[in-house]
């Protein structure tokens, strides 16, 4: 067998889950309950956010807080300060794509 396969969770609750982390790519899967999300952190690599279902309110830097939905893809470039919040009752299911992998940059 050539492919590799990587399995993610299909839950309804609050979930951070490493699902890829190799030399090329680092892949995240998340889900947010309404009220949670991520600590504020500096972006480590290049980000993509896939959202497949949910409400995704995202500030970036000093910039006012923007909301993305369903089916849209938000591109954060290195070294962004980043606030990752569901504040809608959905729940926010996305998934997180690091590239280059952030131990190419020397981060973790």
């Amino acid at each position: 067998m050539l492919e590799k396969v990587y399995q993610y969770k299909n839950v309804n609750e609050k979930l951070v889950e490493k699902l890829v982390d190799d030399d090329n790519v680092a892949l995240n899967h998340m889900t947010f309950i309404k009220g949670t999300g991520l600590p504020e952190h500096y972006s480590n690599s290049n980000v993509y956010m896939i959202i497949i279902r949910g409400t995704l309110t995202l500030k970036l830097d000093e910039q006012e807080p923007q909301k993305y939905g369903e089916g849209q893809i938000i591109n954060i470039p290195y070294h962004t300060k980043m606030n990752v919040n569901n504040f809608d009752e959905e729940v926010l299911e996305l998934f997180v794509v690091k590239s280059p992998n952030p131990r190419a940059l020397g981060g973790k």
